[in-house]
């Protein structure tokens, strides 16, 4: 099957998603500058078969009018209309030249935004250390604060139950002493 200037403009690519491509616009723009010189191409192959057919019959023959190009795409100009070889062969170094200004292009940014991200991985890796840090510093603070408490409340309890038990020995004793000091008296007598 003979690809033809039609088959380039009616091509229709699929899109990647998530992964690195080239810009279509740029894509389209440059398929135009092809089938632009593709056409002039091939209308001076047209115009040169029609002259060697009128050489070789001895009689002249009109040229065929050239296809204009569209005003959107640059003309690239071959270097010699009798060397259509030499514009193909011009065309092909400008889309490799493009070809590579694309991958050079798509490399740096590539490198820029793998570049950029380990940047942010690193302070966003550093700003969490430091949070870390600060929070095991506050929370030993507090550590330390409330060991501080249970400190005193545990000697509190201690003098807490030194006075208690002295006071309820000194309650017994004085129990004790009223009980000896009244004698024998049963309660019953008492009237209690």
């Amino acid at each position: 099957m003979a690809l033809t200037p039609d088959d380039v403009v009616t091509k229709q690519f699929q899109h990647v998603r998530f992964k690195e491509g080239f810009d279509p616009d740029e894509v389209d723009d440059f398929l135009d500058e092809i089938v632009v010189e593709w056409r002039k191409a091939l209308t001076e192959n047209e115009e040169l078969k029609a002259k060697l057919a009128a050489y070789e019959s001895g009689a002249a023959a009109p040229a065929p009018a050239p296809i204009a190009a569209p005003e959107s795409a640059p003309a690239f100009e071959p270097a010699s209309s009798a060397q259509p070889a030499a514009a193909s062969a011009s065309i092909i170094e400008l889309a490799q030249r493009l070809h590579d200004e694309y991958v050079e292009e798509g490399a740096a940014k590539r490198d820029q935004l793998i570049s950029e991200a380990r940047t942010q991985a690193a302070t966003i890796v550093a700003e969490a250390e430091a949070r870390g840090r600060d929070e095991v510093a506050r929370l030993e603070s507090e550590r330390s604060s409330l060991e501080g408490r249970i400190t005193e409340l545990r000697s509190f309890e201690r003098d807490y139950r030194s006075q208690l038990r002295g006071f309820i020995e000194g309650k017994l004793r004085d129990l004790e002493t009223t009980a000896t000091s009244s004698g024998s008296t049963p309660v019953s007598s008492i009237g209690l």
